[in-house]
Order: C-alpha cells, then sequence, then structure tokens
C-alpha cells in the first residue's frame, strides 16, 4: 500500500492496524471460547512433562495466524510470499495439534517454507551464507516452538520481538513501511492472545501459533536485513532470550545422547516455574530481559561495527550471567528436594 498517496503518516496508519489486528484476534478468540469450539479445535491435555495441570484449548494460532495473514496480503503485498507461507505451516501444525504428525514430516514443511521464502527473494550475498541463514530460520521455527511452554512467555516474545521490528523499520527509512506494518500486526495480535494466555492461561498458543510466529521471526528478520534495515545480528538479539535457551538445552540434550525432539521439561523457563517463581513472574522475568535486550539492540543500530561488538558482547554475558543463576537456583532446589 502505498502510504504516501494516503497522506498519512506511517506511524499513525501503524498504529491502527495495530489497534485493528489486537481487536480482531481477541475477537476472534473469545468467540471460540464462549461458543465452546476451541475445545473441540484442539486440547492440550496435561502429562508428566507438562507444566499446567488443567486441560486448556490450544488455539492461539487460529487468532494470530488469520488476522496477519490478512493484514500482510492486504497492507504489506511485497510480503505475500512470508504471509501465504505462514498459512500453509499454521494449517500443517493444526493437523499436528489434532491429531499428531511425524517428526520428519513437520520438518519438510518447515523447510520447504523457509527455502521457497529465501530463494524467492535471495539477498545480495554469498549461497553459503544464505544456506546458513535458511538453516537458523528452520531452527528459530522449531525453538520458538519448542519454548512455548509457560503462560504468557512466547506471546510476550511476540509482542515485544516483532515490536521491534516494526520500530526500527519505522525509524530506518520509510520505504520500508510494509515491514513495519506487518511486525505490528504480529505484535498487536500477541496482545489480543496475550489477553487470554497470561497467567492463568485460558488458551495455549499450541503448534500452529509458535510454528507460524517463528517462521515469520526468521522471515521478517531476513527481510528487514535483506533490505538493509538493520545488520545481520539485530533479528538474532531481538529473540536472544529465545535462541539461548532453546540452543543451550538442546547442545545439553544432544551430549546426553537424548532424543532432542522429544517433549521435556529441562528448558530454563520450565526449571523457573517448577522451582518456585512460578508461571507470572517467570513471564515477568523474561518480560524485563527481552525487553533489556531489545533496548540495547535498537541504540546500537547505526553506530560504529566496534560499539555493535561491544554491546553484542556484553548482552552475550548479560544471557550467560541470567543463565547461570537459574542453575544455581535448580540445583539448589534438586538439593532441597534429595534433602526432603
Amino acid at each position: 500500500m502505498d502510504l504516501q498517496a494516503l497522506q498519512i503518516s506511517p506511524w499513525a496508519i501503524t498504529l491502527i492496524v495495530a489497534v485493528v489486528s489486537a481487536c480482531l484476534c481477541a475477537t476472534i478468540l473469545f468467540t471460540l471460547l464462549k461458543t465452546g469450539l476451541a475445545w473441540r479445535l484442539a486440547t492440550d491435555v496435561p502429562n508428566d512433562r507438562s507444566l499446567h495441570v488443567r486441560p486448556t484449548p490450544r488455539v492461539g494460532g487460529w487468532g494470530i495466524v488469520p488476522v496477519v495473514v490478512v493484514i500482510m496480503l492486504l497492507m504489506a503485498p511485497t510480503l505475500w510470499c512470508a504471509g501465504l507461507a505462514t498459512a500453509f505451516l499454521a494449517a500443517v501444525s493444526q493437523v499436528d495439534d489434532r491429531r499428531g504428525l511425524p517428526a520428519r514430516l513437520r520438518f519438510v514443511a518447515h523447510l520447504a517454507a523457509v527455502l521457497l521464502f529465501v530463494v524467492l527473494f535471495p539477498a545480495a550475498a554469498p549461497w553459503w551464507l544464505l544456506c546458513m541463514l535458511a538453516v537458523l530460520m528452520v531452527w528459530l521455527v522449531n525453538l520458538y516452538n519448542f519454548m512455548d511452554g509457560a503462560d504468557g512467555l512466547a506471546g510476550g516474545m511476540a509482542l515485544f520481538g516483532f515490536s521491534a521490528y516494526a520500530i526500527a523499520a519505522l525509524i530506518c527509512n520509510h520505504p520500508m513501511a510494509e515491514l513495519a506494518l506487518a511486525s505490528a500486526a504480529i505484535a498487536a495480535a500477541a496482545v489480543g492472545f496475550l489477553l487470554f494466555n497470561f497467567y492463568p492461561a485460558r488458551i495455549f498458543l499450541g503448534d500452529a501459533g509458535s510454528i507460524s510466529l517463528g517462521f515469520l521471526a526468521g522471515a521478517l528478520g531476513y527481510w528487514g536485513w535483506r533490505g538493509g534495515e538493520w545488520p545481520i545480528w539485530f533479528p538474532a538479539m531481538i529473540f536472544s532470550p529465545f535462541i539461548a535457551d532453546a540452543s543451550v538445552t538442546l547442545a545439553r540434550r544432544l551430549l546426553r545422547g537424548e532424543r532432542f525432539w522429544q517433549a521435556h521439561r529441562e528448558h530454563y523457563y520450565q526449571r523457573m516455574v517448577r522451582s518456585g517463581i512460578g508461571h507470572a513472574k517467570t513471564a515477568l522475568t523474561w518480560y524485563v530481559l527481552m525487553v533489556a535486550g531489545i533496548m540495547l539492540a535498537c541504540c546500537a543500530l547505526g553506530r560504529s561495527v566496534i560499539f555493535q561488538s561491544c554491546v553484542l558482547a556484553v548482552w552475550i554475558a548479560v544471557l550467560c550471567t541470567a543463565g547461570a543463576l537459574v542453575d544455581l537456583r535448580w540445583r539448589r532446589f534438586q538439593s532441597t528436594l534429595s534433602d526432603n
């Protein structure tokens, strides 16, 4: 959409799109809950690896994905491929939510969506770098799903992460206003979802929601880098709390020879909940961490390479310290259980 032809400030129309997105998402989810349809679409039944104790509908994706895809196709047509790929992944993931799909089939779907996007819209970079980025984007799709296990956590990451994309796109350049509109729509849809997902959650995101958000985090991050709006490290730093937790947990499980694709309760956020911090305080603690990283990342944009490198080094140290503190608390908690 040509914003200049409308003679409306990109900031104003982005805000309007965000409000519409949040209202539509909240309305859809409220309707699903009110009519009872949410329970028939997909329900998460607790097991020994769950952090919740009551069966809960997994329909967050039903509110987020349709709203975001329609807004992207109407307001950000240059991102049509990302929108259609998101709809495809949501459809495959909904089948997985309902009936369960083999991990290989899910992986093929994730890989196909990412490769299609990168092949159709290649950046001016060496082929090997594009291949590496495609692999990292597939990992982001899956790790977002892994990190969807505590009330308010994945929705909060979407709210803050895509808000950062929107702000950075608007500040850097008006030609990237479509990227800002798409990002704002996703962040606002997350607000509509969080109204029902913050502790105690009435609905969960489900694979249809988490897989879609993971793909969009990678796809829009790649799009902004491809368009020169931010350096390659920016999307990674924005979503670094999720990336760090999932990657370290995966590495530990691989070293122990465990099947990393199986559900478990060893993520840092899961240990925080299980050690007595609880869902609400865990989510709020992560929100503070997310916002701190986003503020540092945005402040580093446009600065010298040395300044950006220093910011990255400081942030890595912060994440390592946060992880060490959680590990220390977990060991003390385990020791208390052993003594009892």
